[in-house]
């Protein structure tokens, strides 16, 4: 009936009859066939996902989905509880991205506890780039340290650098320079980080943003191993602004020559070349 239904474009009768039929199920303890709560199989949606897509009803989708996930975890089949995570945030995301980053974390919890630490970074990466997207970035700091910690634990360490480079992006748009540059002095107990063309930049990318020098944090944030990271952060480095208003800091000399005048500097100029036009005696 609810196939019959969605064919007639009928979809407030498809999403009664289908939940009807999960009920059904679950009254039976059926969890196996519960396919009216799940979200996604491998050749279709099922009627009422398609039926409440249609009606523009994601959120009420996605509160099913998150039953049949739940469900799933009660059946012993947590991949596939996970699978529906991923997916119903895929659906919700561009609707309300909150919402996702709950799911690709739910998922990514999920899939952590079965020890599938790479599907697990998958839905971390996904929440991290969408909470540096909504600038939450005090949550994206915290979601990137854990993609860290677990690609050090699996001994992907140049992804490590990378996740640094992210990291030390979204510090210094919450405007910390301390927790960036701890975080830059945390990963060199990475092996292989100390030498790296990651670390060099990031020291570069340190000192200049120290310093107000603007034009050094552009140039550094103009090299190919910051534009060509993911979307998210290569925005993140290109609109990077130092406080101050960029104006580079100047030596305590050049400060008080400038205060002196001209006649000051060129006689503080002559006094450095001439220290010696008389000899040593």
């Amino acid at each position: 009936a609810a196939v019959a239904f969605k064919n007639a474009k009928q979809f407030d009768q498809a999403r009664e009859a289908c939940l009807r039929e999960a009920e059904a199920h679950e009254n039976n303890k059926a969890y196996l066939f519960i396919n009216s709560y799940s979200f996604f199989q491998e050749a279709d949606y099922v009627p009422l996902t398609i039926a409440l897509q249609e009606m523009q009803r994601l959120p009420e989708a996605v509160q099913l989905i998150e039953k049949a996930s739940m469900m799933y975890l009660e059946n012993g089949t947590p991949d596939t509880a996970a699978i529906a995570l991923e997916r119903a945030g895929k659906l919700i995301e561009n609707v309300s991205p909150e919402k996702a980053v709950q799911l690709y974390q739910q998922a990514a919890s999920v899939f952590e506890n079965e020890e599938r630490l790479r599907q697990a970074l998958e839905m971390l990466g996904k929440a991290s780039r969408l909470l540096v997207r909504g600038r939450r970035l005090d949550e994206a700091a915290l979601s990137l340290q854990k993609e860290k910690s677990i690609y050090k634990e699996i001994e992907n360490y140049p992804t490590c650098y990378k996740k640094t480079i992210a990291q030390v992006l979204v510090h210094l748009h919450r405007n910390d320079y301390v927790a960036a540059e701890r975080c830059v002095r945390e990963s060199y107990s990475i092996p292989g980080f100390n030498g790296s063309e990651d670390c060099a930049a990031l020291e570069q990318l340190l000192e200049g943003y120290d310093q107000q020098d603007q034009d050094q944090v552009s140039e550094v944030c103009n090299l190919p191993l910051f534009k060509y990271m993911d979307n998210d952060y290569a925005k993140l480095g290109l609109t990077l602004v130092v406080p101050g208003g960029g104006i580079k800091k100047k030596s305590p000399n050049a400060a008080q020559d400038k205060a002196r005048g001209p006649a000051a500097v060129g006689s503080h100029a002559d006094e450095e070349e001439d220290e010696y036009s008389g000899g040593l005696c």
